[in-house]
């Protein structure tokens, strides 16, 4: 008799992404879930309090030892990377260590036990024909990973989805720290009332993306089973200095940053794949003056 698979694993389930596709997962499923998480950028206040949620503290690259029934696990959605451009080169090794050695283990994990994987990818690697996968530690270890997939695809018939992100923000984002997103650093220093800091020029642009957009993508991603890659992103894109002009604040200029790229590129095909674009429908200014209205 085939035992059934009843649970998701999703790496990085106490993170800001992670935390609200498991909120999803319980309105949507019966799922149980299980998260894998080293709390370098997540958080036990992300934890959600349900009897179907179980969190480990702990490295992607231990999975095969911190997960002890990888029979019972239908899918992992593996979003416990390290995900920021800047802070590659400062934590170089961190980033190595999470997206080369970590992610190498959970794919092999998901190969050897035949295990759906749902990938998070990022823009950061699309830009300028591609060539911007090597403006940054991150989105060369982001582009390298696509590329090992695509091998195991080829010669294995490993299955997998790939959701590229587009600068996501909404609930339980990181506002502080050096791994804070752009709008939550924007909010936590408007809620102070500090000038809000723009990485100069402050005219790149980017395609902002509510969480509640990504997430559903995702979901629907993995409901689907098409095995196709995925962009989920904003219609519109904002310079960084019209986002910050937008929460009617002083704003004050930092120095220029190692890897910056200057736009958010829209691709329809990435290596040897179609690429199927899905917008989403929250309104960044609606977003943001909301957000004013709730702390006026």
């Amino acid at each position: 008799m085939t035992r059934i698979k009843k649970k998701i694993l999703i790496t990085g389930g106490a993170g800001f992404v992670g935390t609200n596709l498991i909120n999803l997962f319980l309105n949507k499923t019966k799922f149980d879930i299980l998260s894998l998480d080293n709390y370098s950028s997540g958080t036990k206040k992300n934890h959600i309090k349900n009897k179907r949620v179980k969190y480990i503290n702990g490295h992607t690259r231990n999975i095969m030892n911190l997960v002890k029934n990888p029979k019972q696990i239908h899918s992992v959605f593996h979003f416990g990377e390290f995900a920021r451009i800047y802070q590659s080169f400062l934590k170089m090794k961190e980033c190595v260590d999470s997206n080369f050695v970590g992610s190498n283990a959970v794919f092999n994990f998901c190969l050897n036990n035949n295990i759906k994987l749902i990938y998070s990818a990022t823009s950061a690697s699309l830009g300028n024909k591609g060539r911007d996968e090597n403006l940054s530690p991150y989105a060369f270890s982001k582009a390298k990973n696509l590329e090992i997939l695509e091998n195991l695809k080829k010669y294995f018939n490993f299955k997998y989805e790939i959701i590229y992100f587009y600068n996501v923000y909404g609930p339980r984002q990181i506002s502080k720290g050096s791994m804070a997103t752009v709008i939550g650093i924007f909010e936590d220093q408007y809620l102070k009332k500090k000038p809000l800091s723009v990485v100069n020029p402050g005219t790149q642009t980017r395609r902002f993306t509510h969480i509640k957009d990504t997430v559903e993508v995702c979901y629907s991603a993995w409901k689907k089973g098409l095995n196709r890659h995925y962009i989920i992103t904003n219609k519109k894109s904002y310079s960084i200095k019209e986002v910050a002009k937008m929460f009617k604040s002083k704003i004050t200029y930092l120095p220029k940053r190692s890897g910056e790229r200057y736009s958010s590129a829209l691709v329809n095909k990435n290596l040897s794949n179609k690429i199927y674009t899905f917008f989403g429908k929250t309104n960044l200014k609606s977003y943001i003056n909301d957000f004013i209205k709730q702390h006026s």
